[in-house]
């Protein structure tokens, strides 16, 4: 049985699909000067994730809540349809965005393709 070194561009991406949901894993920077999604980063292990800049400071929250505000507007979600499930203290996060998960990918794909 051979193990894997690192992420094959066709089977490992940057989102997920779960149930009536999209988890995305993101490379967050807090306390950037603009604030925006900047295309794919290589997170821990190689695996790819999408790079996002946010101004708020990661103290009480104030960052994720942040994250999770500008992923609603960027996807035309409701803010209640985005929260942080993993990573709350960390730059490496998932977030789950509530909906299509068909819609949701196709959206993020866009996201990272006009970076």
């Amino acid at each position: 049985m051979s193990r894997r070194t690192g992420p094959t561009p066709m089977t490992d991406t940057f989102y997920r699909a779960d149930g009536d949901a999209l988890i995305l894993h993101l490379r967050v920077t807090p306390k950037a000067r603009t604030e925006g999604v900047e295309g794919l980063a290589p997170g821990a292990g190689g695996a790819m994730r999408l790079a996002i800049k946010v101004r708020a400071a990661p103290d009480k929250g104030a960052a994720n809540r942040a994250v999770e505000l500008m992923l609603a507007r960027v996807f035309r979600l409701p803010k209640t349809a985005v929260s942080v499930v993993a990573g709350h203290t960390s730059r490496q996060k998932a977030v789950r965005l509530e909906g299509d998960p068909a819609t949701l990918a196709a959206t993020a794909q866009q996201l990272v393709e006009e970076t």
